[in-house]
């Protein structure tokens, strides 16, 4: 059979929970995809600037990188976690229904801010409960839930599409009318219908098109309403909802019983094991748990190392999506501005199906062969991108490999650290922070490099992330061997004390026989 009778049995036994959590991911990727194609009618909605606005998005990334790293405080009973998925998913569908009453730039940024801090809660704690649920078998179902991100991030751009304005509000001079382009498809980060951006022109000062855009967000804060509606009904049927006791349980059958009796014994010893270690949680209490004081230095080495990657890889997902437009229309591609901005929809198009292949791969392969080929192919690929940098045909080629190659390793990564670690520590709270911080470090980082040195030292600092994540990677599985081997030789020393007790006990009871004999 494709799929193990046991993965099967164990999604049944938890295909509730699992679906509450897609959901909650299609949902997050419907949000951080949706404001970018809006951000020049959102301008025109609140009458700022280009650097205003841009400082909007800036809080709602900032936040959710704060979300990210907080969101961990919220594992300790499944009770918290519903409830902050819950609340955090109400907050989305309220901030998108109020957007289109925020007529003042401040009054905008305070909204992202909020609405990013829920997203990156919902983002820390999907992944840690699906962890937590499946385990050594997690890797599966990563991918799937990250398969949802790309799905929503591939649909979100076609709600806003028909009400985006055609032709602006007239705030700003021609020479502000190409960077517009560029950061409304760099802040888009998703795949889009893009005759709404690629206008050679944008009409003379006064012209303005009347805008519907709030329509576009009342849609998706009711695209959205269901998902809270989804896990207060999860909350329903796990009977933690004090006013609304749930209904009987239903019977297990055959192979549900069979595993329940199976992992009965094994559910006490790792729950008290993650008693022991402080289990899994935010990065601030991680850092303050006394039980981390004896551990080796292989174990931190791990979380620090699995962290740099995603930075870096991450890095390139956001640099490349953002500024993969602005380096086509330049020379020397010079690619016409409707052509280079289907770059970014054939980018993200790529990760979703790359994510959504890797689902059957690592069930069928090791999860750190998945990333180590990879990673040397996005290596592979951003090279032959500088090597053949004149060819439009191979950049839309290398950027369909480049998507695909990113795609699988954010869930890959959180999948192989969680089990080097055995599921102890904070691994998947370090991994989520850390890839947000590099989403955002990044594209800032390569953004000024471009402005200054040009767009050719685009691929360039691509090129350069790459090979830093994979000597990061490399460095990894130096230190996974060291843990391995520290971890052997705890079990043999407590095995050697376990064989020695019993003999010390047998030895003191022919001396006791021969003090009796004597007396």
């Amino acid at each position: 059979m494709f799929v193990d009778e046991r993965i099967v049995t164990l999604f049944k036994r938890n295909a509730h929970h699992t679906l509450t959590y897609w959901s909650v991911f299609f949902s997050f990727g419907l949000c951080i995809a949706f404001l970018g194609p809006t951000i020049l009618d959102l301008q025109c909605q609140t009458n700022s600037t280009l650097s205003q606005i841009t400082w909007v998005f800036f809080s709602q990334q900032f936040c959710l990188l704060i979300g990210s790293s907080v969101g961990g405080v919220f594992k300790r009973t499944l009770f918290s976690a519903l409830s902050a998925l819950f609340v955090s998913a109400l907050i989305i569908s309220v901030i998108f229904a109020i957007i289109p009453l925020c007529n003042n730039v401040l009054v905008l940024a305070i909204a992202m801010a909020v609405s990013g801090l829920a997203m990156g809660i919902i983002d820390t704690i999907a992944n840690i409960q699906l962890v937590d649920i499946y385990q050594k078998d997690s890797a599966v179902f990563l991918q799937a839930l990250h398969f949802f991100i790309g799905f929503g991030a591939l649909v979100s751009p076609l709600i806003a599409d028909p009400f985006l304005s055609e032709k602006g509000c007239g705030n700003h001079t021609g020479n502000g009318t190409d960077i517009m382009h560029h950061f409304r498809s760099m802040l888009r980060n998703s795949p889009i219908a893009e005759h709404n951006i690629t206008q050679s022109q944008l009409p003379h000062e006064g012209e303005e098109d009347e805008s519907s855009v709030h329509y576009a967000f009342w849609i998706m804060a009711l695209i959205n309403l269901p998902v809270p509606i989804a896990v207060l009904f999860l909350m329903y049927r796990e009977q933690l909802i004090p006013c609304c006791p749930g209904s009987t349980p239903r019977l297990l059958d055959k192979d549900e019983l069979a595993m329940e009796n199976q992992q009965g014994a094994e559910g006490t010893e790792v729950e008290q094991k993650e008693h022991g270690a402080g289990g899994h949680g935010d990065i601030f209490s991680c850092c303050q748990n006394d039980n981390l004081r004896g551990l080796p230095v292989s174990f931190f080495m791990i979380h620090v190392l699995g962290g740099m990657v995603l930075f870096m890889t991450d890095g390139i997902v956001g640099a490349y999506a953002g500024f993969v437009y602005t380096y086509a229309v330049a020379p020397p591609m010079s690619l016409p501005h409707k052509t280079a901005g289907y770059l970014a929809s054939i980018f993200w198009a790529a990760i979703t199906a790359g994510r959504l292949l890797s689902i059957p791969l690592s069930y069928r392969f090791q999860v750190v062969r998945l990333l180590m080929f990879n990673l040397a192919g996005a290596i592979v690929t951003v090279l032959l991108l500088l090597i053949f940098y004149t060819s439009s045909t191979f950049l839309f080629v290398g950027t369909c490999l480049c998507g695909l190659f990113l795609s699988s390793i954010f869930p890959c990564m959180l999948a192989y650290t969680e089990d080097i670690l055995d599921y102890q520590g904070c691994a998947t709270s370090v991994l989520v922070t850390s890839a947000g911080m590099g989403e955002m470090v990044m594209q800032v980082l390569v953004g000024s490099i471009i402005q200054t040195e040009g767009s050719y030292s685009f691929l360039l600092c691509g090129m350069i992330i790459a090979c830093i994540g994979f000597i990061l990677f490399i460095g990894l599985l130096f230190f996974h061997r060291m843990h391995r081997n520290y971890l052997t030789g705890t079990t043999k020393k407590s095995a050697m004390v376990e064989e020695a007790a019993p003999e010390v006990n047998g030895s003191a009871k022919p001396e006791q026989k021969e003090e009796t004999k004597s007396s």
